[in-house]
């Protein structure tokens, strides 16, 4: 497959209008605001069979049809471009942001067409100095290009876009918690309804639409519906996806593939293989530390939304983390654990409390104290916070807390019985 969202990543001076008007960029943008309507775009999309990428999967171009047909001056709509992106394991986005920061302006001046925004903002997370750095360069030859700004290349339409930095909380990636974090409160998630299409930012009409998302909206435009539909697995699984792959491989990074590639040919052809030869494939997680983890036995599987579904488990982010037999997956889970328990805001008391027993159950497991009861403890507290929050917080250390222990009870049991790691890669190892 062509390369499409990265195909300015590795040239000289990626970053640059030059580069990216060289490559045809800003095309599509010219092509809908001098030729198409909002509507137009939005049903290109809609054809397109574009699901978010970053994680929900829900449809984009059936998510802009939410908004209203009219603007109302009262309430202008607001386009959130959402590059919080603080999922473990992830990491697609932040190369697109520095490595091709226009293609991520035109996805979002296009996103903000589509649904009559006049203001969109790249919320980008506090850590991503570095990108941030180099989005506002970007927007400032944009906007000096006639790009971003007052009647966009002479058509009429204004729009401004500005990138706003979050503190860096996991949960500003949450849709209500970044339009809380970027009216200046504190980042709460908000119960759903209203919805943002009906009251989102300061109470008017809102879409939110992930970076990657967003960055593919220009080759639809350019290209058509049929073309993004060529790509992957059609009509539910289309278009290029970017993969993240970290963990025990021997070359992690990001990779761009068909929506569907399979599992095995991302770990053992993209990846290199297994970073040691002597330690198997023992377990991944597929979609970021918030699914639930595969056996290296259910690893035969395609990389798309439906496909991992029928597993158990999500494509998520798509930020693959890969553990070879040397993971003591019990240290694992108390690591995910140790996380979320952190992030978590404190504003539903399943996930404030039930984060915080996860996580202390299983560093008293993995430090050898761990009781009869503890296995049946973690599976009730677990499923105690799974669909009892405002958020999906609470779930996304709930969801793997359950699949790490039905899928290696035997490891958990070991370390409970025998004060020992199975893997024996634990702290364990001293005590016994």
């Amino acid at each position: 497959m062509e390369r499409i969202l990265t195909r300015n990543v590795g040239k000289e001076n990626s970053t640059s209008l030059a580069v990216y008007e060289a490559g045809g960029g800003y095309q599509a943008l010219r092509k809908a605001v001098k030729t198409m309507t909002p509507d137009a775009v939005t049903d290109e999309v809609k054809k397109s069979g574009l699901r978010g990428r970053g994680g929900a999967g829900f449809g984009t171009g059936l998510k802009w049809s939410f908004m209203p047909k009219e603007v109302d001056p009262r309430r202008p709509h607001f386009l959130l471009n959402n590059a919080d992106e603080s999922e473990p394991g992830t990491f697609k986005d932040r190369l697109l942001m520095e490595r091709d920061p226009h293609l991520v302006i035109e996805g979002t001046l296009l996103g903000a067409y589509a649904i009559r925004a006049c203001v969109a903002y790249i919320y980008i997370r506090g850590e991503y100095v570095f990108g941030a750095g180099v989005l506002e360069r970007a927007l400032d030859e944009a906007r000096a290009k006639g790009l971003v700004g007052k009647n966009i290349l002479g058509s009429g339409w204004d729009c401004e876009v500005w990138v706003h930095r979050g503190a860096g909380a996991y949960i500003c990636g949450e849709e209500t918690a970044l339009m809380s974090s970027l009216e200046g409160n504190r980042g709460y998630p908000r119960l759903k309804p209203p919805f943002p299409a009906q009251a989102g930012v300061w109470g008017c009409p809102t879409t939110i639409n992930n970076v990657e998302t967003l960055a593919n909206v220009p080759f639809i435009v350019e290209r058509g519906a049929d073309w993004f539909q060529s790509i992957g697995k059609a009509p539910r699984n289309t278009g290029p996806k970017l993969y993240c792959l970290s963990g025990h491989v021997k070359r992690p990074g990001v990779y761009e593939a068909p929506m569907g590639l399979p599992m095995m040919e991302l770990i053992h052809e993209l990846g290199g293989g297994m970073l040691r030869p002597e330690f198997p494939l023992k377990a991944v997680i597929p979609g970021g530390s918030s699914v639930p983890v595969l056996r290296a036995d259910e690893c035969e599987v395609d990389l798309d939304f439906d496909s991992l579904a029928a597993k158990g488990t999500m494509l998520g982010s798509a930020g693959l983390m890969v553990m070879d037999a040397s993971t003591c997956m019990v240290a694992a889970m108390e690591r995910v654990a140790h996380f979320y328990h952190h992030e978590s805001c404190g504003q539903c008391t399943p996930c404030r409390e039930g984060c915080g027993w996860l996580e202390r159950v299983l560093h008293r497991i993995e430090s050898g104290r761990g009781l009869a009861q503890d296995l049946d403890l973690l599976m009730s507290v677990s499923r105690n916070i799974i669909g009892n929050t405002i958020c999906a917080l609470g779930d996304a250390a709930a969801m793997p807390c359950l699949s790490f222990v039905e899928k290696f009870r035997d490891e958990f049991r070991h370390h409970i019985d025998h004060k020992s790691c199975l893997a024996g890669t634990s702290a364990l190892q001293g005590v016994c």
